[in-house]
């Protein structure tokens, strides 16, 4: 087969091709390395490992001429530079890593590796997974490979996924692990017109991913369609002993339930998502999806969510407490940056001025802020107590409807550099995604259709706790209705 057609297949049918033997996994990882130089201009990878890919691909060829195939056998896959993959340099999109090659392997990865899946290389991201834009990391912005009709300005791919997503979007790689704290897998992928699946807290272990907000971060799929995520998201899945969060229950094959319709599901629609100033092309897409449902047989109700207008000032104090907490450790004396000085304390200062970036060390001055005497109670213990009241909001909608509907994003993606000078501009591209988080249920961003300006907008599910099939199945659903088969335009002009 031709290599643009190798990178064009999604997940599934590349497995079912490499089991037919149709091509090789060889022919496969080498197409999308060529694909990988040819769109070195989005700036989607921050390490590319070609040598273990090619490695890791003649060793499934020769497992899959046995007849000994595992689940993801010879698919190449990118990863979020936020997994510790051994021997591999993991900089989370930091200077302050310079030089780490951790000397073991997240879970996920681990797992990923164990089910045959070759890894193409390390995907940038918002520094330290904070940022909704992918323009806070210091190796540089990432490009969406999608452009407004008659603009060529570059758009950001969302944050802070944004390197997976567009390397997922842009035909670099057949799928990405992504992470989400507020919206970090389901913006990304809104915002590039992909799939993106943000489980349960506790469905996939934390054991290797560097640390942002460790009560709200959660690994996840990105892929080109809603049966890849759920092929790749059984694979990531399962219990951990090394995570104190992880859930012990058994991981669901995923892709089987799709096989459902949804006759007689209850989705319930938010009312308080209808945020003002709300674009109109927005609500038509959200009204588009809901009649969608109703066609395939789904009950639409409209809930109650009330105390979702706090969700973004809660997050926002949660997350930087917890962000300040879990960067201390990096102060330039086990690994990476190290800025010599006179003392251990201005070594500590200079180092931690060098390596982090603007946005980090403004959340971890928020966050220290919160966490100090006199204001913890004022802050961050309301916080705590209006974040179950959030959960408590889910949890009551859920004994009327099975899922809910709602739009990822408030807008389509935004030109690099737009929102940049005003942070509370930017922190509102979580408006939709921040509640399912700290609710820490399970949310899925499927493409739905394209705005005025010719750019991908999201609809996106959000379930039960570890409920993430009736999320599949609607999403689905979602998906054979929008039938959303636009390409991003960097495929026509690379």
């Amino acid at each position: 087969m031709a290599a643009a057609a190798l990178t064009g297949l999604g997940l599934a049918g590349a497995r079912d091709g490499l089991r037919a033997k149709r091509f090789s996994a060889r022919e496969l990882a080498q197409a999308h390395l060529a694909a990988m130089e040819t769109g070195r201009a989005l700036n989607a990878f921050i390490t590319e490992t070609p040598e273990r890919a090619l490695a890791a691909a003649d060793r499934s060829d020769a497992r899959i001429a046995r007849g000994e195939a595992r689940p993801l056998e010879g698919l190449p896959i990118a990863i979020k530079d936020l997994f510790c993959t051994k021997g591999v340099l993991t900089t989370a999109g930091s200077h302050i890593l310079e030089g780490f090659a951790p000397p073991y392997e997240s879970t996920v990865t681990a797992n990923l590796w164990r089910d045959g899946a070759v890894m193409l290389g390390k995907t940038n991201l918002d520094e330290f997974a904070m940022g909704s834009s992918n323009m806070t990391s210091a190796y540089g912005a990432v490009a969406n490979p999608w452009r407004r009709t008659g603009d060529n300005r570059p758009l950001v791919p969302g944050g802070s996924s944004g390197g997976s997503a567009a390397a997922v979007a842009a035909r670099l790689a057949l799928g990405a692990t992504g992470t989400d704290t507020g919206g970090s897998i389901r913006q990304p992928a809104a915002f590039c017109g992909i799939v993106g699946l943000k489980p349960t807290y506790g469905r996939c272990s934390r054991f290797g991913i560097v640390a942002f907000a460790s009560s709200l971060d959660q690994a996840g799929p990105l892929a080109r369609s809603v049966r890849d995520c759920a092929l790749l998201l059984r694979s990531m899945a399962g219990f951990d002993p090394r995570d104190s969060t992880s859930v012990e229950r058994p991981v669901p094959d995923y892709e089987a339930a799709l096989t459902g319709g949804i006759r007689g599901l209850k989705v319930g629609i938010p009312r308080e998502y209808r945020v003002e100033g709300m674009a109109a092309e927005i609500e038509e897409i959200w009204g588009r999806g809901v009649a969608w449902l109703k066609a395939a047989g789904a009950e639409i109700r409209e809930i109650a969510l009330p105390h979702t207008r706090y969700a973004l000032p809660t997050y926002y104090i949660i997350a930087p407490a917890e962000a300040s907490s879990n960067l201390a450790r990096y102060d330039g004396v086990r690994y990476g940056l190290r800025v010599p000085a006179e003392s251990l304390e201005e070594m500590y200062e200079r180092t931690r001025g060098a390596g982090f970036g603007k946005e980090v060390r403004r959340r971890i001055l928020i966050g220290t802020y919160v966490l100090s005497a006199g204001y913890y109670d004022a802050y961050y213990l309301k916080a705590q107590r209006v974040r179950a009241l959030i959960a408590r909001d889910f949890a009551e909608a859920f004994r009327e409807v099975d899922a809910v509907l709602a739009p990822t994003a408030p807008s389509a993606a935004f030109a690099q550099g737009e929102k940049m000078d005003d942070p509370v501009q930017m922190y509102l591209n979580d408006v939709f995604t921040v509640p399912t988080s700290l609710a820490g249920l399970p949310g899925i961003s499927v493409p739905a259709g394209l705005s005025a300006e010719g750019l991908p907008l999201g609809l996106q599910v959000i379930g039960r706790p570890f409920d993430e099939e009736t999320v599949l199945r609607a999403a689905g659903v979602l998906e054979a209705a929008a039938g959303f088969d636009h390409r991003p335009s960097f495929l026509a002009s690379s």
